[in-house]
């Protein structure tokens, strides 16, 4: 299959080096799978079990499998590997009938797979011989695989606290809501008048438009040989299966240990999937303005203001993962009078003196929700720290009831009365009313050193694993974390630049 200019766009070779072939590669899931049985081997089954459903769907037992035997079938000796390492792959996802799609049934992995041999796509009355033929699934037309319904199945995640014991704390808590976020916001098209820009999720991930921007038309089916049927006509909408994401760093470490993770698409493929995801950050997920600048008694303050273009909070899903404003002052000639932000090529958070902040390291400080920011270690992230039952930090996915802060920026149309409301509140914001469905304002005031021109710049920064989460993770010794810890400390962790902005400022 390729597009108007020839270009492959064939499933198979824009999936292979998605996070969605390589989940059950993928070391850092490995990793905290194996910190969340080493924190409550009690429930090491019902853990392996629940993580798998998702991240190995083809090779994942049944509740009732014998215990320990889970990550036998994600290792090369196990006759289940081949299915189980490779992941999400097109028989998941085109299998999964509309049974119970968005509901709180099917969400935490708990699709349901048909049990006919049907393999479900957008178009009616599709040619089946091919497919029959050749593989033995049967082409059926199933409008539910365009739906956000369907990859709410693993893109929400729900689990159950429960205290070192494995004795329940507390009841269901959402650990990953981006589908729940979604409903609650502009952009949702399941409601019965959508807004102008409403969007599913497949319209973000899967685009149907070719790298121009075009719409692919093309021949669903083909010979063996390659060639086309002469009395099929071409079709569309046609999805590139690229699922751009934000997680670059993990794409990095699988190419960059592909032997070692027993990865198999060439590097060339995950170069592709890593350049796609970095022009998916800068231009479909956020904003950045200065706003105001004005200079009194030597102090200039100014209002940056973020905005949120994505569909969900940003950022959403698994709690490693956070957003960042970097705001820089300088002079004419280029000093430094004031930065908050910063970082060091670790990608850790530093002061002004280049000394990590206390908020980076396992068992620091939470760094707190700004409205206003004149100190060079106070920076506005935007991320999730989840609380356990006595209200403490924790970054145990088992031992989280509640987030202890959550001031990741909401969708815009977000509402705190609609139904989804209570499970997509934020927290930790305070009475913020800057804080709002959309955006986001944050005032900087900085001491000038005399009069002179000033150049201010904001940048907003993203990391799919920050330092902190990182270094909870390195305080279990599992082999697994190991492994991890290895390769993340060889990758190159710096910040991915989501947007930024400049403006001069003259202060006589």
């Amino acid at each position: 299959m390729r597009d108007e200019k020839r270009r492959p766009v064939a499933p198979y070779d824009l999936w292979q080096a998605s996070m969605m072939a390589n989940s059950a590669r993928d070391p850092f899931w490995r990793a905290v799978l194996s910190a969340e049985v080493d924190a409550t081997p009690s429930r090491k089954a019902l853990i392996e079990e629940k993580c798998t459903r998702c991240h190995a769907p083809m090779a994942a037992p049944a509740p009732e499998s014998p215990p320990g035997k889970v990550l036998a079938y994600l290792k090369q000796s196990d006759q289940r590997s081949h299915l189980g390492l490779d992941g999400v792959s097109c028989t998941v996802c085109h299998q999964i009938t509309d049974k119970g799609l968005g509901s709180e049934e099917s969400f935490t992995g708990h699709f349901e797979i048909n049990k006919e041999s049907k393999i479900f796509g957008p178009h009616a009355n599709p040619f089946t011989m091919p497919m029959q033929h050749h593989v033995g699934y049967t082409p059926t037309h199933g409008p539910h695989i365009l739906k956000s319904g369907l990859c709410a199945t693993c893109h929400t995640v729900n689990t159950t606290s429960v205290d070192a014991e494995g004795i329940p704390s507390a009841g269901e808590f959402h650990e990953q809501s981006p589908y729940l976020e979604w409903r609650n916001s502009a952009f949702n098209d399941e409601v019965t008048n959508p807004a102008p820009h409403a969007k599913s999720c497949q319209a973000c991930h899967m685009p149907t438009n070719d790298v121009d921007g075009n719409p692919i038309v093309t021949d669903l089916a083909h010979n063996p040989g390659g060639r086309d049927f002469p009395f099929l006509r071409p079709r569309a909408p046609f999805g590139r299966h690229t699922f751009p994401s934000a997680n670059t760093l993990i794409k990095q470490i699988l190419r960059d240990n592909a032997t070692q993770l027993g990865v198999t698409a060439p590097a060339s493929a995950f170069d592709a999937s890593i350049e796609l995801s970095r022009k998916f950050l800068k231009t479909e997920t956020a904003t950045i303005e200065l706003k105001n600048p004005l200079v009194e008694r030597n102090k200039l303050t100014v209002e940056v203001v973020v905005n949120n273009l994505a569909g969900h909070k940003l950022p959403t899903a698994y709690p490693s993962r956070r957003v960042w404003i970097m705001m820089t002052v300088k002079d004419a000639a280029g000093k430094t009078v004031f930065e908050s932000g910063q970082h060091n090529t670790h990608g850790e958070l530093t002061d002004s003196a280049g000394n990590i902040l206390g908020s980076e390291v396992a068992g620091g400080p939470v760094n707190p929700h700004w409205e206003i920011i004149d100190q060079a270690d106070q920076v506005q992230v935007y991320e999730t720290i989840m609380a356990d039952a006595d209200g403490a930090p924790t970054f145990t996915l088992l031992r989280g009831t509640h987030y202890a802060k959550d001031n990741r920026l909401l969708p815009l149309g977000w509402n705190k009365d609609h139904a989804d409301g209570p499970a997509t509140l934020p927290s930790g914001i305070n009475d913020d009313f800057n804080f709002i469905g959309g955006s986001d304002r944050v005032v900087y005031q900085v001491p000038l050193p005399g009069p002179g021109k000033y150049t201010v710049r904001a940048k907003l920064l993203f990391q799919v694993i920050s330092p902190r989460h990182a270094n909870e993770l390195f305080q279990h010794e599992t082999a697994e974390v190991k492994v991890f810890r290895e390769m993340f400390d060889r990758a190159d962790r710096t910040p991915e630049e989501l947007a930024s902005a400049s403006v001069h400022v003259v202060f006589d």
